[in-house]
């Protein structure tokens, strides 16, 4: 019997920004090493339905791309599987070329035939020689006549080590539209509703997805594979934690694949990554990639890890973040056929088998930041790995235009890594995660945001009060955290059109510098001028003429810490350039936070050996099912 692995398919949306992940038609060249178009012949009329497209005469089309290329090295790594078979549907006089590459991006033809007529061709391949990472993929090249592409999969005839399904843990607030179109997406899709038990959407909203138009109609479609659950907004460590919950329930499921709220998803994505879970050889958790819902073809999340110094999280080659296949496709872009191992994968997509559930527990009541990362870790230490899988995936708003470290979110950025390193980190009292998070304040401090040091310290007295408070205040941490924030001017983002804010000196401008490339003081320079900016906003009092007006602008690109710290006050672009936020230099609260960061930065430091035994004496319990049913009932 024949398991299909892997399905060709072309965009749902005639989007054009969508196809150069699906197929490519355009003809490439290389100048001063970098890729460059030579033609552009896509056209979306060529796209013929789910599964079908045109091939015009005399043109070739590679399906080496994001999402019909196939990641053999992911497949040889991680499952028993060693022969895959790719079938290729067409009509119409053709030449079916296979490819591979290596983990170096060396390109490779494994295979060709030509074919005339209604024609069914079929490749034998063994996955054997993708260690360090590699593809497997095939162009069509029409001939003196229109060829169709009818259809094509990657199939086995190995049975899968496993064979319950996945429940789809779906966790929203007040995003009710963006939740009925997944459930269409999902409705319309039986290749992937074929590997769904239940959905369960957990509603933590006031603008409930019941009352969206279209609701009403999918739920008729999906029938009682949809649940929805409504509960007060415990955060999305809450809601999958509930999606957890309810999964472990069904005695049919194997996985829950949980799913951010505000998302497009690409069903077929969904499908794989379920049975690549069946596949794996050992229980393995099957996170997805994070396209750009705003400039769809950018690539931002591929695999993430947790650095040990100084326990933060980030992309590996993160300087090469996001990739753009609209001017690079898979083909040329040589790092992206390197297999790369994560630590964690984020939850706006990621497959975890309920048998890590069962063993590690949930998520921890984290209500947000870190719970994706810290579970993950959690699960790798006790056997279940993470795979960041290539060619499952969805777009997400990605964080171009957020600052969450300024806004409410800092109390949780600061709580929650600092908890995770207490629960993960082994190297002695965090390691330089302290004197991290100390310079995280001071750089704040130092650009007059003074609220989100305000929630940093409440984040440290939290995490000294010991890991009962994670509970305590689940439901309330957010409340209080955006209250606080009535007692901070510069979180007023100005925005009336009848009031235009002008600074006294104009806008500051700096010189355009290279992608990934800063101005910024390093070694004595930086600890020299660190020192100096210190000293002055504790010495002197801002001119008075400043805290009328604000003394300079800044875009939200050049409002760097080493800048504006030379100024008593600045007019800063919001970051998603909504409107502008005016920053006071205030020394007294400057001198008053200053003193308490340093005095609860080191409290933790001398601490570090006793909380670290307190929260990971506490982890099982925090994370129990129990626990978190008498949550569920408490807040209920």
């Amino acid at each position: 019997m024949a398991h299909v692995l892997q399905n060709v398919v072309f965009p749902l949306d005639r989007d054009p920004d969508l196809l150069p992940l699906y197929a490519d038609p355009e003809t490439w060249s290389t100048i001063d090493e970098q890729p460059v178009r030579v033609s552009n012949r896509a056209h979306l009329g060529n796209i013929l339905g789910r599964h079908r497209a045109r091939i015009v005469s005399g043109r070739r089309v590679s399906l080496g791309t994001y999402f019909n290329a196939f990641p053999a090295s992911y497949w040889q790594h991680w499952t028993s599987v060693r022969q895959v078979r790719l079938t290729v549907r067409t009509s119409g006089p053709a030449t079916i070329l296979v490819y591979r590459s290596n983990g170096a991006g060396v390109r490779q033809r494994v295979d060709s035939r030509e074919v005339t007529g209604e024609a069914t061709s079929h490749f034998d391949l063994e996955l054997t020689q993708y260690s360090d990472g590699g593809w497997l993929w095939f162009d069509i090249v029409a001939d003196e006549k229109h060829a169709i592409l009818e259809g094509a999969e990657w199939t086995t005839e190995q049975a899968p080590a496993r064979t319950g399904k996945a429940s789809l843990g779906i966790t929203t607030y007040n995003k009710p539209d963006y939740c009925v179109e997944t459930l269409q997406a999902l409705a319309a899709s039986p290749d992937a509703l074929e590997f769904v038990d239940r959905i369960f959407l957990v509603d933590q909203g006031t603008q409930l997805v019941t009352e969206q138009d279209g609701y009403d109609a999918v739920a008729a479609d999906l029938g009682e594979t949809l649940q929805v659950i409504r509960q007060p907004n415990l955060g999305g460590s809450g809601g999958f934690a509930r999606g957890m919950h309810e999964a472990l329930q069904r005695p049919e499921s194997d996985f829950v694949q949980l799913l951010d709220d505000d998302v497009l998803i690409e069903p077929e994505s969904l499908r794989r990554s379920i049975v690549f879970g069946q596949y794996s050889t050992n229980p393995t958790l099957v996170g997805g990639h994070m396209f750009d819902l705003l400039d769809r073809p950018k690539l931002h999340g591929w695999a993430e890890v947790v650095d040990e110094h100084p326990f933060m999280w980030r992309n590996l080659y993160q300087e090469k973040m996001a990739h753009d296949f609209g001017t690079s496709n898979l083909r040329q872009s040589t790092l992206l056929h390197m297999r790369m191992d994560a630590d964690y994968n984020g939850w706006w997509m990621c497959l975890i088998p309920l048998d890590a559930i069962r063993e590690v527990g949930l998520s921890l009541p984290a209500f947000i930041k870190w719970d994706d990362a810290e579970f993950c870790l959690r699960a790798g230490e006790a056997g279940f790995p993470t795979v960041s899988m290539p060619g499952v995936a969805l777009w997400h708003v990605s964080w171009v235009n957020k600052d969450d470290s300024i806004d409410w979110q800092a109390y949780f950025h600061a709580r929650n890594r600092i908890v995770a390193g207490l629960l993960h980190s082994t190297a002695p009292r965090g390691g330089r995660l302290l004197a991290h998070s100390r310079r995280v304040d001071l750089k704040h401090l130092m650009m007059m945001q003074y609220y989100p040091v305000a929630l940093r310290n409440q984040a440290l007295r939290d995490v000294l009060r010991g890991p009962r408070h994670m509970q305590e205040n689940l439901a309330t941490a957010m409340p209080a955290a955006r209250a606080l924030a009535t007692s901070y001017p510069e979180t007023v983002i100005h925005r009336d059109p009848s009031t235009v804010l002008h600074a006294r000196k104009g806008r500051q401008v700096y010189k355009q510098l290279l992608r990934n490339e800063f101005d910024s003081p390093t070694g004595l320079k930086l600890r020299i001028f660190t020192l100096k900016t210190l000293v002055a906003h504790w010495l002197h009092k801002p001119a008075q003429a400043n805290v009328a007006q604000p003394e300079v602008e800044f875009g939200k690109g050049d409002a760097h810490w080493w800048r504006v710290p030379q100024f008593d006050s600045a007019l800063v672009s919001a970051a998603d350039g909504s409107g502008k936020n005016i920053y006071t230099r205030d020394r007294k609260k400057y001198r008053a936070m200053l003193r308490e960061s340093l005095r609860l930065h080191a409290e933790l430091k001398r601490r570090w050996p006793e909380l670290q035994k307190q929260y990971r004496q506490a982890l099982p319990e925090l994370v129990s099912q129990q626990s978190w049913q008498k949550i569920f009932e408490e807040k209920a």
